[in-house]
């Protein structure tokens, strides 16, 4: 198994893509440490894993010190940090008019601050240790504009530049540092978009494998930037988006026009 013996702490961890994560990591041999503020799932989800290699850490990572104890936590349960996946994160629609200074900051502390958090107490931790690899959740988001995203586009590329510099700044402690880059994910938080009639439909037919993604599949791209397939990569942004990305954003005339 790729993470036999190593620690992974993942924030967000209690649903969603960090439930996966964990899950994923968990099943590959690793000891878990699942940082959230929902502790009803977290806990859950601890007990589903065991107590042998899982724990919950009620954490709001916007706070640095609770950031701090959160991975000091997972250091004194299971004596090791090898693997932070800084996955925790809130979006935002907002367009700057109407934005305020606020909702402005909390997006940028909750996506933002909370990777520098982490990872400013990781980083040495790792070091002292011989090494190991972090995996910030950025976001196509932060590759491209979004209509009205303004404050999330803006910590997602914070995010994924950040991520560059840190992968570089660490390549020879034996740090990793790279991010994943989702497109749409079919998770609960997305539910109310399933209410609007015919923008499911028309969202997943944007992406070029006609789809949103599974929680499961950023997963997978979570777990091989972490492991040592991955021993070669560093500073990388990996967009996990169906070929989104890739797209020009014109429609598939396939779909509408005979196929010469």
């Amino acid at each position: 198994m790729r993470f036999s013996g190593q620690v992974a702490v993942v924030t967000g961890g209690a649903s969603g893509i960090g439930a996966a994560a964990a899950r994923r990591f968990h099943s590959e041999g690793a000891a878990v440490v699942i940082a959230d503020l929902n502790a009803e799932l977290g806990e859950a989800l601890a007990a589903e894993l065991g107590a042998e290699r899982a724990r919950f850490v009620a954490t709001d990572v916007a706070d640095e010190a609770a950031v701090k104890a959160m991975i000091d936590a997972a250091v004194v349960a299971f004596g090791r940090l090898d693997i932070l996946f800084n996955n925790a994160g809130v979006g935002s629609r907002v367009h700057t008019p109407d934005l305020a200074t606020e909702d402005w900051r909390r997006v940028l502390a909750i996506n933002l601050d909370a990777v520098f958090f982490a990872c400013r107490v990781a980083i040495p931790l790792m070091k002292a240790q011989g090494g190991g690899a972090i995996v910030n959740t950025a976001s196509i988001s932060g590759m491209a504009g979004d209509y009205g995203f303004d404050a999330y586009n803006a910590a997602k590329g914070a995010v994924i530049n950040y991520t560059r510099s840190l992968g570089i700044s660490h390549a020879r402690d034996g740090v990793r540092v790279n991010a994943v880059c989702p497109g749409p994910v079919d998770t609960p938080i997305i539910a109310g978009i399933k209410e609007v009639p015919g923008l499911w439909e028309r969202w997943s037919d944007a992406v070029p494998m006609g789809r949103f993604s599974r929680p499961e599949e950023i997963a997978a791209a979570v777990a091989f930037l972490a492991s040592g397939d991955a021993s070669y990569i560093t500073g990388v942004a990996l967009a996990v988006d169906g070929g989104l990305m890739a797209a020009t954003g014109q429609p598939n005339l396939d779909l509408y026009l005979p196929k010469s």
